[in-house]
């Protein structure tokens, strides 16, 4: 029985529709991005921290027991054995707890570590014992940018937090982000003139 050209056009109107609502549907899901790339922050943290010939960069004498904790540290670092390098720097804090350079050391560690609460605090510590010029000045502010970049991109708003409250902190996070650039950039005080 030939088919009639009324129901051809029912037939083919419903396998268009059917392709149309095949390509209107949502794709697979997609892995989810990483909050941030640890990695990068550290690194934009290090190269604020590059000494100039040009400026004034004092350097404490070191606990030979200290740096050895610090030198494996660094090791296990570089084959991102992070969790490793913390807890030997975290040892070498109890040997000296006040040393401004270690508690950096700590604080980026805290970052790769992806803990952006303790790396902020750690480098708080930092400048309230260590030195306000030079290069580990700029770290210790880097620092601080870089945790208040973060919670400045950070526009999610949480449960039970009005759109007001959520405009409000990403706001301060914004203004400590403009705060830590002044303050990192105060760091750099040019080296004395020798005669």
């Amino acid at each position: 029985m030939p088919i009639r050209s009324a129901t051809l056009r029912n037939a083919i109107g419903t396998a268009a529709f059917a392709l149309l609502l095949g390509a209107c549907a949502t794709p697979a899901p997609q892995p989810a991005a990483p909050a941030f790339d640890a990695v990068a922050v550290v690194q934009a943290i290090r190269a604020a921290g590059a000494a100039s010939s040009s400026e004034l960069d004092v350097q404490p004498l070191r606990d030979p027991q200290v740096e050895d904790l610090r030198e494996q540290a660094e090791q296990l670092q570089a084959r991102r054995m992070y969790r490793g390098a913390a807890d030997l720097l975290d040892r070498a804090l109890q040997l000296n707890a006040d040393d401004p350079a270690l508690l950096q050391e700590r604080a980026e560690l805290a970052f790769l570590l992806r803990d952006v609460a303790q790396a902020q605090q750690l480098a708080k510590q930092a400048l309230a014992l260590g030195s306000t010029t030079g290069p580990l000045c700029r770290r210790h502010w880097e620092t601080q940018l870089q945790a208040a970049l973060l919670r400045a991109n950070d526009r999610v708003i949480r449960r039970g937090e009005s759109e007001a409250a959520a405009v409000a902190r990403v706001g301060a996070a914004a203004a400590e982000v403009r705060n830590a650039r002044v303050q990192r950039e105060a760091c750099t005080v040019a080296a004395l003139d020798r005669f």
